[in-house]
This record gives C-alpha cells, sequence and structure tokens, in this order.
C-alpha cells in the first residue's frame, strides 16, 4: 500500500533473482494504488473497510494475467479474506512466509504497526508456531507509529532510522533473539546489520517466495518467466 515500500519490495525481488541475462528476471504485474483507504483507521476507529478496494485490486490483477498475488503491506493482511474471495489464484501470505523464517529462533520480538498488532494476525501466526512475542510497549508503539509515517512521507533520514532502531533495540534488549520487521516501511531505514540480533525483513521473505514460486511456474521452453 506504501508506494516507497512497493517500489523497494520490486527492488528486492529484483536484486535477489538468480539471473543470466534480463529474460531471467519474474515478470511482475503491479497495482501500485496509494488511495486504498487507511487500514489503521479501519481497524483502530471502524472507518470503511479497504477490503472491496483490495478485492478490486485483486480482480484486476488476476485478469492482467497474475499466476498468483503478494501484498507487500503487513497489515493489509488483517482484510485478507476479501482478496481471497474475490480470485481463484493463490494469494500468499507475506505473515506466514516471515513467521516461517523464524524457525530457529524461539523469541520474537515484533515491530509492526498499532494496526497490525491490534488484528492479531502475526501473534497468531507466531503462537501457532509456538514462539514466545515479545512486542512493544505502548510508548514505544506511539514512537514507531510517528516513525512509521514520517517514512511514508519520503523521510529515511539518519534521524529516523537511529530511532527506529532504539526501538527494535528495547525488544533485544528484554530477550528477543530475532526481530520481525513487521511493516514494510522498516526496512527503508532498518537494515540487517544494524541490530546484534537478525532482523527479518517481511520484505525480503516476501520476496524470496515470490522468486521462488514465479521460477516454478516459468516454462522450461520459454525464457519469459510467469506473471506474478
Amino acid at each position: 500500500m506504501g508506494p516507497g515500500a512497493t517500489i523497494d519490495f520490486m527492488a528486492t525481488v529484483l536484486a535477489l533473482t538468480p539471473t543470466r541475462s534480463e529474460q531471467d528476471h519474474v515478470h511482475m504485474i503491479v497495482d501500485n494504488d496509494p488511495g486504498i483507504p487507511s487500514r489503521q483507521d479501519a481497524i483502530l476507529r471502524g472507518s470503511p473497510s479497504p477490503g472491496p478496494a483490495l478485492a478490486a485490486m485483486a480482480r484486476r490483477l488476476q485478469a492482467a494475467g497474475a499466476d498468483f498475488l503478494v501484498m507487500p503491506c503487513n497489515t493489509a493482511h488483517a482484510f485478507g479474506g476479501p482478496i481471497r474471495e474475490a480470485v481463484s489464484i493463490p494469494f500468499i501470505s507475506i505473515i506466514d512466509v516471515t513467521v516461517a523464517a523464524c524457525n530457529t529462533y524461539q523469541s520474537v520480538g515484533l515491530l509492526a504497526t498499532e494496526g497490525c498488532l491490534r488484528s492479531g494476525v502475526y501473534q497468531a501466526a507466531l503462537g501457532t508456531a509456538g514462539k514466545e512475542i515479545l512486542l512493544p510497549a505502548d510508548e514505544e508503539l506511539a514512537k514507531f507509529m510517528q516513525l512509521t509515517f514520517r517514512v511514508k512521507q519520503g523521510d529515511a533520514a539518519a534521524e529516523v532510522a537511529s530511532e527506529m532502531l532504539q526501538l527494535a533495540e528495547a525488544l533485544m534488549q528484554r530477550g528477543a533473539e530475532a526481530l520481525i520487521a513487521g511493516c514494510t516501511e522498516i526496512p527503508l531505514v532498518l537494515k540487517a546489520g544494524m541490530l546484534g540480533i537478525p532482523l527479518i525483513s517481511s520484505t525480503e521473505e516476501l520476496a524470496k517466495t515470490t522468486i521462488a514460486l514465479a521460477q516454478d511456474r516459468k516454462a522450461p521452453d520459454t525464457p519469459e518467466n510467469q506473471s506474478a
């Protein structure tokens, strides 16, 4: 949903795809629509659901030839039902692929938006996986939301990165063995290697799955990738 996060996802797919020529890259059909109603307002304040708009987006992508759908927005997965009901092609969950990447860690810190946390999509998946979940305190979450909206507005300054890092380190100090970047704006300022523990980027995990699925669907007798 965030244009910057969408572009970052595409760039991550591009960077991680093993290629010998440009024809080896993933064919992506992208609907980068910043007009989708606020997921935060829908979850936290009862504003109109973005579900119908997301379903319409899914139908457009299927009609354009997509073989499967991905959505580089974690909070919007709280409205995954209307998407799945709208199309006959698979919808790959960013939540599931990110939690799967936590398989070797027991205590997992989770940085995500207030709406995402309120929806419980990550807590449910991590709980099913038997993980201990460490969440930001209320004041930390309020700060995280301020930083996230700054990133959405194009502010990726060193100050934003530093303050985001402080929030991540607070979860690490409470015992997190790994940290989930459960918002696709986070990797725009917080990078792997900045923390003393693994940073599991939901953007990167979704990109890896996208590449694998697209390559599986690539016909062996054609140089063209199938749609993703």
